[in-house]
């Protein structure tokens, strides 16, 4: 009877142990990242990874939204006064930090003021202390346990887009926690649908779901909107060689592949089981041209060039149908590029002729810096070099490694150079990033007076119509003078098994894994 009762028992344990079995932690979801971050500091020692990562974790009072415009986040409502010199930020109810705190307007000034403490070392300080003319941060202020204020020197129109840029860490709201009683740093005690979890320095980066999350209603929006921590935990796995990725993505290793390189696109797409998502990003890709240069300075040789090229023609043999062809320096994801701006001059090569028979201009050879570093970089020369030769100019190839590409172009030592740029997330940042003076700034190719006073205005007007004018008269402008050809706006691509839904690349360029799930 003894032995019964004791086998019976062993049974039922043994029965009941069979569900902690199947109930076992799944799989973290697992994505590639092509190097380590740098640190867990929200905008200190970062890179692109770093600020990829750190936004699972942390947030801030705003956030971009898909195009890239600050909306509400941590905040419920922002409240604007009218002379541009203050802004009153209302929190909301039912946030908590990672460590159970309620969020108030307590935590938010000791984070400010710690982003605005120069050894904090943080990325965006000069925006925000008036070393750079953006702004410059005069008081900070809670009035109560809700309320925030910021008061300025000065309008800036681009104070709330600083505050929300992902290089800025988002400028994440974290609790005192973060730091230890001697105030140096531990690890980000954020609001985040995830809290870090356990980092090994070149291996992964893991993530694990805060269970206290209070997500906003409504789907995805960018950085903001609705998130969701639809798994439980998340690792980040450090594969600094695309092919390796690659290999690891078609094994099971992986679920899904960031960044993916073009010269792994065809075979990505060759293979059953999985799907490679794509969308244009804000970053730019075009053709510089040195204004300063004896023959380019001439703009009549610089319209030339642009009516001797098929730009759209050119931008679907390099991307397909990835990225549309765009003129402007805005990118398509931004809420001021308009139709007008969608649209690209057609190609004239009688114009053309007429306009360097006018000029003067005889078979001189144009040299044109490009580089095998990026393929669309090197492939854009090579088209141009094609068509423009049909309106008989005489563009000659200088090949050169990356590091020289950058620094020709610091110097702004070119005639004509192929290039990049990575994505600025405001409107007037993308016509900053190109424009200023080169007696000072030699890397800019647009130093027009008219244009800088332009750019100064949509740095200091919050209202959007007038900042639309504004841009409007910038890009006809532009378009006029021709220092450089805007060609289209890079592309994010990823690559994901097929049993992971929710992955969708957008213009920052960066991978957000909430509201994403494996299975189902």
């Amino acid at each position: 009877m003894k032995t019964g009762v004791l086998l019976a028992a062993l049974a039922a344990t043994a029965l009941a142990a069979l569900p902690a079995r199947a109930q076992s932690p799944a799989p973290p979801l697992r994505a590639s990242l092509n190097s380590d971050i740098r640190g867990t500091q929200p905008g200190g020692n970062r890179d692109f990874n770093t600020d990829t990562v750190l936004m699972h974790v942390v947030e801030g009072l705003v956030a971009l939204d898909e195009r890239a415009s600050p909306v509400p986040l941590l905040a419920e409502a922002v409240e604007i006064a009218e002379d541009g010199l203050s802004y009153r930020f209302t929190l909301r109810q039912g946030v908590t930090f990672h460590n159970g705190a309620p969020l108030t307007s307590a935590e938010v000034l000791w984070s400010l003021r710690r982003y605005l403490d120069p050894a904090t070392q943080w990325r965006c300080l000069p925006d925000l202390n008036g070393s750079t003319g953006l702004a410059r941060i005069t008081a900070l202020e809670a009035p109560d346990a809700r309320t925030v204020v910021i008061r300025l020197e000065k309008p800036a129109a681009l104070l709330l887009a600083t505050l929300a840029r992902p290089d800025c860490g988002g400028t994440g709201i974290l609790h005192p926690d973060s730091v230890a009683a001697d105030g140096n740093w531990k690890k980000p005690v954020g609001t985040g649908p995830y809290l870090l979890g356990e980092w090994r320095r070149g291996q992964y980066i893991e993530l694990e779901r805060f269970a206290g999350y209070a997500a906003l209603p409504g789907p995805r929006n960018g950085f903001a909107g609705g998130k969701q921590a639809l798994m439980p935990r998340l690792r980040f796995v450090v594969i600094p060689d695309s092919s390796a990725a690659k290999a690891a993505l078609l094994a099971g290793n992986i679920d899904v592949m960031s960044d993916v390189a073009a010269a792994e696109l065809q075979e990505l797409r060759a293979r059953p089981g999985i799907a490679v998502l794509a969308a244009p990003t804000m970053g730019m890709s075009g053709l510089l041209m040195q204004t300063r240069d004896p023959l380019l300075k001439d703009a009549r040789i610089r319209r030339a060039i642009a009516l001797s090229l098929d730009v759209p023609e050119m931008v679907a043999g390099i991307v397909g149908q990835d990225a549309p062809a765009n003129p402007s320096p805005l990118p398509v994801a931004s809420p001021y590029h308009d139709a007008a701006q969608a649209r690209y001059p057609a190609r004239d090569l009688a114009q053309a002729r007429r306009l360097l028979a006018e000029a003067g201009y005889r078979g001189q050879p144009i040299r044109l810096v490009t580089t095998r570093r990026y393929p669309n970089v090197y492939d854009a020369a090579l088209a141009a070099q094609g068509m423009a030769a049909e309106a008989g100019l005489r563009i000659e190839l200088d090949v050169l490694d990356w590091a020289t590409t950058l620094d020709r172009y610091s110097r702004g030592d070119y005639q004509m150079m192929s290039f990049i740029y990575s994505p600025r997330l405001d409107a007037a940042l993308s016509y900053e990033m190109i424009t200023g003076p080169k007696d000072t700034q030699p890397r800019k190719v647009w130093e027009e007076p008219q244009a800088l006073a332009l750019l100064q205005r949509a740095m200091s007007t919050t209202e959007a119509g007038e900042r639309q004018r504004i841009f409007s008269a910038l890009y006809s402008l532009f378009m006029q003078q021709v220092p450089m050809i805007v060609l289209f706006n890079q592309v994010d691509y990823a690559a994901v098994r097929q049993d992971v839904r929710g992955v969708q690349p957008w213009a920052s360029g960066q991978l957000r894994l909430w509201n994403v799930a494996r299975g189902g």
